[in-house]
């Protein structure tokens, strides 16, 4: 029998992305009545569905009985990084070259953010950040431009489940204040990393706009370079960065 359609889509294709968004979205695992309260499939078919998943590899289930995403989503994941980091690449090296210093671009990955992308800056001194490296967001700058993207209550479940070290003495330290944070980030529309992850480093950081997942890039450097009137150069060419890497995601 040919599969229903919903919209544009194949109705069980639709259901297996959804269930797996879910996971996603309550931290990576849940329970078959958890997902149950959050959609209106039958159990039946939840439990079909995450059968078919198991055994593709796309889902596991933990000896708690919870489910959890599939270690072949790995795989899926950093093609996707890669490509997303390769259209962003050229705005990267724009910033280089206009402002000198270290350029990132990173996304959500579950609670942290992991960095998908860098230019580096030409000076000896510089920040460097491998690819492929996670980090909390809220001890970044794309950590926090990201998190000021989302509402409170949603801030507060990463946090609580990936903790908040101190990699400095300046890093936040509470919910209370890293929202306090994010009131102001939004009003500005940036954000700053005030030598939170590295003492001696600042970074400045936007979000990407309607990007297919959570994205920010930003520029960092020694403290020394990267001022206030750094600043004033910069966050409006990270905004047009920001801007121009929007429109080419809305080209996939």
């Amino acid at each position: 029998m040919a599969e229903k359609t919903a919209g544009s889509g194949v109705q069980s294709v639709e259901r297996v992305f959804g269930l797996l968004e879910l996971i996603a979205d309550a931290g990576g695992a849940v329970t078959l009545s958890e997902l149950s309260a959050s959609t209106e499939l039958p159990l039946p078919t939840i439990h079909r569905l995450l059968r078919t998943l198991v055994a593709l590899g796309y889902a596991r289930q933990l000896p708690n009985r919870r489910y959890a995403l599939g270690p072949r989503l790995i795989r899926l994941g950093e093609g996707a990084n890669k490509q997303l980091g390769s259209l962003a690449l050229p705005q990267l090296k724009k910033l280089v070259d206009e402002l000198g210093e270290t350029s990132n671009m990173a996304v959500l990955d579950s609670d942290m953010v992991v960095y998908i992308a860098q230019v580096p800056s030409q000076h000896s001194m510089r920040m460097f950040t491998e690819v492929g490296r996670r980090a909390h967001t809220h001890a970044t700058g794309v950590g926090k431009a990201i998190l000021a993207q989302l509402p409170d209550e949603k801030v507060r479940q990463i946090v609580a489940r990936s903790g908040m070290p101190v990699p400095t003495e300046k890093s936040i330290s509470t919910v209370d204040d890293l929202l306090a944070e994010l009131a102001q980030i939004r009003e500005r529309g940036y954000s700053i990393d005030e030598q939170e992850q590295e003492i001696g480093v600042r970074c400045f950081a936007i979000a990407v706009p309607d990007a297919p997942t959570p994205t920010a890039i930003s520029v960092s450097g020694p403290i020394s370079r990267v001022d206030e009137s750094f600043a004033t150069r910069a966050v409006p060419l990270l905004r047009s960065a920001a801007d121009a890497i929007s429109a080419e995601f809305s080209g996939l």
